[in-house]
């Protein structure tokens, strides 16, 4: 009965079409192959509490160890949907090709459970967000690492925009999807929310999804997703390394809430240093800051 139940999981999870698809292109190798449901429980320690790195919207990702001693991260869904079958199996072929330094990598599936199992590298220092907004981080990022972050993310994104194929939009760029080691390399993550972009559609119509604080207007708007929409989750994230408040907050004052908007009305009335951190501004940055204030009001 189990083993029936298993076979039907691995069926609606797209599991056969999957091998297919993965037989077909040799050049994935070794490369987004299929782990059994016994062992991700064996890593996961039959999803015991304390293995869970955080838990989300769209999940629970949890801690694995592998017997080979390789720690990894197993992301399980919350949300099964027949329609979203060849999506996930797209994501699936397309994610397991990418090969970038700053954009964490899918090693593996499981398709045997009601919902897929996605397991990748793990990045063990966390979120961006972690570092510079809670308060139980005691170590502050400088300015100049905070630059080398933003550097590595935009190029991760360039990647997923122009060298994937077909390209990549995220559609959540955001502080809690950029992974840190323990040297401050960032590495973007979470794609449950990403779409695939024929190479030869400049946008997608697609119901609007995303984050408050990081959602382009003109998608939330018009429901056309582009890469621009990437650019300008962006543009947010580089605000908040500047001036280490939240994208969105209810605890500031009513035109402070929004960051990007308060953002802007700053730059106008040319008060920038006013909100940049004051724990990593000096006399030594003030140029360079507010040549990353120009390029993220763009």
């Amino acid at each position: 009965m189990l083993n029936l139940l298993k076979q039907q999981n691995f069926k609606q999870n797209g599991g056969v079409l999957l091998r297919e698809q993965l037989s077909k292109r040799e050049e994935y190798g070794g490369i987004a192959k299929i782990f059994t449901l016994e062992e991700l429980k064996k890593a996961m320690n039959n999803y015991h509490e304390s293995r869970i790195l955080g838990r989300r919207g769209q999940g629970t990702v949890y801690k694995g160890l592998l017997l080979d001693g390789r720690s990894i991260a197993i992301k399980k869904s919350l949300i099964g949907n027949q329609s979203q079958v060849q999506p996930f199996v797209n994501e699936v072929i397309v994610l397991s090709q990418i090969n970038h330094r700053n954009v964490v990598k899918l090693l593996r599936c499981c398709l045997e459970t009601q919902v897929p199992l996605l397991v990748y590298e793990y990045v063990k220092d966390g979120t961006l967000f972690d570092y510079l907004h809670n308060a139980t981080h005691t170590s502050i990022i400088s300015w100049e690492s905070r630059l080398k972050i933003a550097i590595e993310a935009v190029e991760a994104l360039s990647y997923l925009h122009s060298a994937a194929s077909p390209p990549i939009i995220h559609r959540d760029v955001k502080l809690t999807n950029i992974l840190l080691d323990e040297n401050y390399n960032a590495k973007v993550s979470d794609f449950c929310a990403s779409r695939l972009v024929p190479s030869n559609k400049e946008q997608v119509t697609t119901l609007v999804q995303g984050t408050l604080g990081y959602l382009d207007p003109e998608y939330f708007h018009l429901s056309q997703l582009t890469k621009k929409s990437d650019v300008y989750s962006f543009g947010v994230v580089l605000i908040e390394l500047m001036t280490g408040r939240k994208a969105i907050s209810f605890e500031r004052p009513e035109h402070e809430r929004n960051l990007s908007l308060y953002f802007v009305s700053v730059m106008k009335e040319e008060r920038l240093l006013d909100i940049v951190d004051g724990r990593v501004l000096n006399d030594k940055n003030i140029e360079q800051l507010k040549e990353v204030a120009t390029l993220a009001r763009r």
